[in-house]
């Protein structure tokens, strides 16, 4: 089992198409701007020239920071953070490319100004056509594969698929980019499973390897994803991003957890002591946009205040309009739910975002529902 997995609803992004067939409108006007080096601050475009009612983070100034005109192809931009991410890159004055495995018949990636490339992300020739037509200039590999519902159940039906979608893809999308001399590809990974340790993790934190079963088997396997990524010969960052909430997540009023909580069934485990690293899926999109443009390396994409299992839980139960959540012991929670439940309620430790917010103007939102807490009380 891959663990929890970045909680958002991925869906089997970019896989099982047939060959290449790509579609690709006019380049956009966007595109004549002059591409920067990485690394390189641009002077801010003028707002009106974009459409910034794209961009959902305007609080965060990270997406408006560098000028973009980069050719960037994103795997997985339909799953939860592809549409903010999407929205981000396109008011930054990125041209924008997105791996499918079918047609989007839903009109919602022309609507947000990328053109659709028909790969199968799990076949290496099919990715090698689609990024020699795009010659991006970056790839983001968003690829996941989760369930709709977060349960224990659930994450260990879909762990196979998840872990070969991660490891497959990755390894297509590493060797297309070197063929096609792409220079820049960005990395999902997890920014939640560190080693249990005194004070907040940094990005040289090693992870939770000694973790119970289906985490520790899930560190191997972002391990595994960061060393392939890092020894490809491109410049690369990875980010480590904590629990997404927020529209589209498992964690919102109208989400899987949301209404596992107004049915009782997500309690607080022992203590509830394990510390939670949370991210908005707006704040991770416009951390990862930013990203295209930072010196190559390991970020934390995570909120400023990880929260204890034991706060965090009865304020999203208070926020959904549901009573407060049962308790159970650490014995009752083995029994019912396995050790992986217990090792997150219990044993996940906080991470820093101290080199994000230095290097990737990251400035993320407050928890919404303990300030919605503080707000009532």
């Amino acid at each position: 089992m891959l663990g929890g997995g970045t909680p958002a609803l991925g869906g089997e992004l970019g896989v099982g198409a047939p060959n290449a067939v790509p579609q690709l409108a006019q380049k956009r006007a966007l595109a004549a701007f002059a591409r920067p080096q990485f690394g390189q601050v641009m002077s801010p475009p003028n707002v009106n020239d974009f459409d910034c009612g794209a961009c959902p983070c305007p609080l965060a100034p990270a997406c408006h920071v560098r000028i973009g005109g980069m050719k960037v192809l994103v795997a997985g931009a339909t799953g939860a953070i592809g549409k903010p991410l999407l929205g981000c890159l396109r008011a930054a004055g990125h041209e924008l490319f997105a791996l499918v495995r079918s047609p989007d018949r839903t009109g919602a990636l022309a609507a947000a100004g990328a053109d659709e490339i028909v790969a199968d992300a799990l076949d290496h020739d099919s990715v090698l056509e689609a990024v020699r037509h795009v010659r991006p200039d970056a790839i983001i590999n968003e690829l996941t594969s989760l369930p709709k519902h977060y349960t224990p159940e659930d994450m260990k039906a879909a762990a196979p698929r998840d872990k070969e979608v991660r490891v497959n893809g990755n390894a297509n999308l590493l060797a297309a980019a070197r063929a096609a001399n792409c220079p820049r590809y960005l990395l999902q990974s997890t920014g939640f499973w560190y080693a249990p340790g005194e004070g907040l993790a940094d990005e040289a934190a090693p992870f939770a390897f000694d973790a119970s079963p289906g985490i520790a088997a899930g560190c191997r396997t972002y391990a595994d994803l960061e060393s392939a990524a890092q020894q490809s010969g491109v410049q690369v960052v990875l980010l480590r991003y904590g629990f997404f909430y927020g529209p589209g997540t498992w964690f919102t009023k109208e989400g899987d957890v949301g209404e596992q909580v107004r049915r009782g069934e997500f309690p607080v485990i022992g203590k509830g002591q394990g510390f939670w690293n949370w991210v908005h899926i707006n704040d991770a999109a416009a951390a990862t946009c930013a990203a295209l443009t930072a010196d190559p390396g390991v970020y934390n994409v995570v909120g400023d205040q990880p929260v204890a299992q034991s706060v965090w839980l009865p304020a999203f139960a208070e926020f959904v309009g549901a009573p407060p959540p049962p308790t159970v012991s650490e014995e009752q929670a083995l029994r019912s739910a396995g050790p992986d439940s217990v090792f997150y309620a219990t044993k996940l430790r906080g991470a820093s975002n101290d080199k994000a917010k230095r290097q990737l103007a990251f400035r993320p939102r407050s928890l919404e529902w303990l300030r919605s807490a503080s707000a009532i009380h």
